[in-house]
C-alpha cells in the first residue's frame, strides 16, 4: 500500500469512528466536534489529573468553586461557590453554595460534595497528581500521610469541613494564591454518592489510611465519572473519548455542539488530512512549519495567532537514573552511562551549549519567539529580562565535555537514550538537533531518541528510569511560585524525579514564597535564575506565542475569550463553541 493510500484509509477509519460515535450518542455530525491529537488520555478522575491531555476532558466534565473570569488571570468569578469571605489573616474561607445543581447522575451537589472532594484529594495525594499544592495550602506540606507524620484524620478534617451549606477551609498560614489554586481542575467537585457507590474511598476514618496517596490512574471514577460539568462521559477507550452535553446543566450558558470526540491519532499526516477534509475540527497541528506549509489560507482553516504562552518547558537530566532504566551499559565505556551521569554540572552545561536555539526557533517556531534564561513564563512576575539566556556554542559544549568527569567523558564517550512523547513532533524535532549537535562533538558520542507514549512518561514510577524527557509545565494557578518550585525547589514536582538537590535554590525558593512584598519576590527569582543557569539544571526551550487552527465553521473562538489557563486549545469551554 502506497503512502497516499495509506493516509487515505487513516482518514476513513477516523470519520467511521467519528460517525459510528455520533450514531450510539443520537446526534449526528453536524452536532459534533472532533479533536484529534496525539497523546492518550490518562485519567478522567480529577483527583488525579495533572496533564493537559486528561484536563481538557476533565475540566468541561467537572467545576470548581471559583474559576477565571473571561480571559485574565488574575480576576476570579463564582462557579460552584456563589460567594466567600476569608478573615483578616487569610487563614479562613468561608464558600456560600451553589443551589439547584445537579451532578450527572442525578444526584444533588450540596457542601458534603464538596468536602469529600478535597479531603479526597488530600488524603489521596501522590506525584501523579496536584493536590501536593493544595496539601501546602491546607495542611503545611506538600506530602501525604505516608511521607509526612504530621498529617493526622484530625488535621484534614480541621482543615475542610461543612457548616451547615457553608465550606469552611482552615489554612495554617496565609497564602496569598490559595483562591487561585482552587480553580485548578484538580479541585473540581465529585459526586460523593456516586463515588462512594462505585468503590472509591468512602470517606470515613476508619478507612482513611488505607486511602493514602492510593494511585487512581485507573480508579472507578475515571471510568464513571459524575461531575456537575456542561458534558458528561458517554464512553472511553484506548484511542477515543466521546462526551455529550447534559441536559440537567445548571448553568446559563447551554451547550450548543450537542457531542465531543477526542481521539487518539498518532500519525500526524493523517491528522492533517482529517482536518482539511473537515472531519476533525481542532487537531494536534505538529507547529508553526505545519501549519504555515500545510494548513494556512486553506479552505476552511482558521488560524488564531499571537495568543499569550504561559507555558515553560525545557530537557530536564536525570541525576541518579534508576536500575532498569536508560543506562545501556550502566558505565563510562562510550556504550552507556553510569547513573549518575549527569550528577556532574559540566555534563548539563555541554547539553546545553549544544541545544541551536536559534535553529529550534526558525524551524519550529517559524521564526517566532525569543530563548528564555528561566523555565518562567516571560509575562508572569519574577521573569528577569536583564539575564542572558544560555546560548548554542558547541565550542563552550566541546570544552565542558573535556571537563567532564575528569576528562573520561571525552576519552571514553557515552551512549544515552533520550525520550519525547510518541507522535509530538516538535519534541522529536528538538532531541534529532540535540543529537545532531552532541554526536557531531565527538564521535564517541551517540544519543538514541525514544518515542514513548504520553502516560508511560508521566508516570512517577517510571520517570527515575528515564535519562532525559522533556518537562513542561502550564500553571496550575497564576504566580511564579507555581514554575519555580515545581522546576527548581528539591520538593517540587520535578525535583524528586531527576534526583535534583541544591540547598541555595531551596533557600532563595523558601524565601520567595514566605514573603507579600513583590520586588524583593522579583529579586529573590532573579537571583534563582542565575543560579540555575550556572548549574545548567535544564536544557530550556525559547518562548513562542501560542497558536492554533480550526475549522472556520466553529464559533466561539477569539482573542477575547482566550484564557490560557484553561487547558484546550483554545482558551475556552466546549460549552461556548458552536458549530454552524
Amino acid at each position: 500500500m502506497n503512502r497516499n493510500k495509506t493516509l487515505g484509509a487513516l482518514a476513513l477509519a477516523t470519520l467511521s469512528l467519528t460517525l459510528a460515535a455520533c450514531s450510539k450518542q443520537g446526534g449526528d455530525t453536524s452536532s459534533t466536534l472532533v479533536i484529534q491529537e496525539s497523546s492518550d488520555v490518562p485519567t478522567l478522575d480529577p483527583g488525579t489529573t495533572y496533564d493537559t491531555g486528561s484536563g481538557q476532558i476533565v475540566e468541561n466534565l467537572y467545576e470548581t468553586l471559583v474559576g477565571y473570569k473571561g480571559n485574565s488571570l488574575t480576576e476570579l468569578e463564582p462557579v460552584l461557590a456563589t460567594e466567600w469571605k476569608a478573615n483578616d489573616a487569610g487563614t479562613e474561607y468561608r464558600f456560600t453554595l451553589r443551589e439547584g445543581v445537579k451532578f450527572h447522575s442525578g444526584n444533588d451537589f450540596g457542601c458534603k460534595d464538596a468536602e469529600y472532594t478535597l479531603r479526597r484529594n488530600l488524603v489521596t495525594n501522590t506525584a501523579d497528581s496536584g493536590n501536593w499544592f493544595i496539601s501546602e495550602s491546607l495542611l503545611g506540606t506538600p506530602s501525604n500521610a505516608n511521607d509526612d507524620k504530621s498529617v493526622t484524620w484530625q488535621r484534614i478534617t480541621d482543615a475542610v469541613k461543612c457548616d451547615g451549606e457553608v465550606l469552611v477551609l482552615k489554612l495554617p498560614k496565609t497564602d496569598p494564591a490559595f483562591l487561585a489554586k482552587l480553580a485548578y481542575i484538580g479541585q473540581g467537585i465529585v459526586d460523593s454518592k456516586h463515588a462512594i457507590e462505585i468503590g472509591e474511598w468512602d470517606g470515613t476514618e476508619a478507612t482513611w489510611k488505607a486511602a493514602v496517596g492510593k494511585d487512581l490512574m485507573g480508579s472507578p471514577l475515571s471510568g464513571k465519572p459524575s461531575g456537575t460539568g456542561a458534558y458528561k462521559l458517554v464512553g472511553k477507550d484506548a484511542t477515543s473519548v466521546s462526551v455529550t452535553a447534559f441536559d440537567g446543566y445548571w448553568g446559563e450558558q447551554k451547550p450548543s455542539i450537542k457531542n465531543v470526540i477526542v481521539q487518539k491519532v498518532p500519525e500526524q499526516a493523517a491528522r492533517v488530512q482529517a482536518f482539511l477534509k473537515g472531519d476533525a475540527d481542532f487537531i494536534e497541528e505538529g507547529g508553526r512549519p505545519i501549519i504555515s506549509a500545510q494548513l494556512q489560507g486553506k479552505p476552511g482553516v482558521s488560524v488564531l495567532d499571537d495568543l499569550p504562552n504561559t507555558t515553560a518547558s525545557g530537557f530536564s537530566m536525570n541525576q541518579n537514573i534508576a536500575a532498569g532504566g536508560a543506562l545501556g551499559s550502566g558505565k563510562l565505556d562510550g556504550q552507556g552511562i553510569p547513573a549518575n551521569f549527569f550528577s556532574d554540572a559540566d555534563v548539563r552545561r555541554g547539553f546545553v551549549a549544544a541545544f541551536d536555539v536559534p535553529t529550534y526557533i526558525e524551524q519550529v517556531q517559524d521564526g517566532k519567539g525569543v530563548a528564555r534564561n528561566f523555565l518562567l513564563p516571560d509575562s508572569f512576575p519574577g521573569y528577569d529580562t536583564n539575564i542572558d539566556a544560555a546560548t548554542f556554542d558547541p565550542e563552550l559544549a566541546k570544552a565542558a565535555f573535556q571537563r567532564a568527569w575528569g576528562g573520561q567523558v571525552w576519552e571514553k564517550g557515552f551512549t544515552v537514550s533520550i525520550s519525547y512523547r510518541a507522535g509530538a513532533k516538535t519534541q522529536q524535532t528538538a532531541m534529532e538537533l540535540l543529537k545532531k549537535n552532541i554526536e557531531a562533538l565527538n564521535p564517541k558520542f551517540k544519543v538514541n531518541i525514544v518515542a514513548k507514549e504520553w502516560s508511560e512518561l508521566i508516570k512517577a514510577t517510571n520517570a527515575p528510569k528515564e535519562a532525559m524527557i522533556l518537562s513542561a509545565w502550564a500553571p496550575d494557578y497564576a504566580d511564579p511560585d507555581n514554575f519555580v518550585t515545581t522546576f527548581y525547589a528539591s520538593t517540587g514536582y520535578y525535583g524528586p524525579r531527576l534526583n535534583a538537590k541544591d540547598p541555595e535554590l531551596d533557600r532563595l525558593i523558601t524565601e520567595a514564597r514566605g514573603t507579600t512584598d513583590q520586588a524583593r519576590r522579583d529579586e529573590l527569582y532573579s537571583q534563582v535564575a542565575k543560579r540555575a543557569l550556572d548549574q545548567a539544571y535544564y536544557v530550556i526551550m525559547p518562548a513562542s506565542p501560542n497558536v492554533f487552527t480550526y475549522r472556520d465553521n466553529i464559533k466561539g473562538i477569539s482573542e477575547e475569550t482566550f484564557n490560557p489557563m484553561i487547558a484546550f486549545w483554545g482558551g475556552t469551554y466546549w460549552k461556548n463553541l458552536s458549530k454552524s
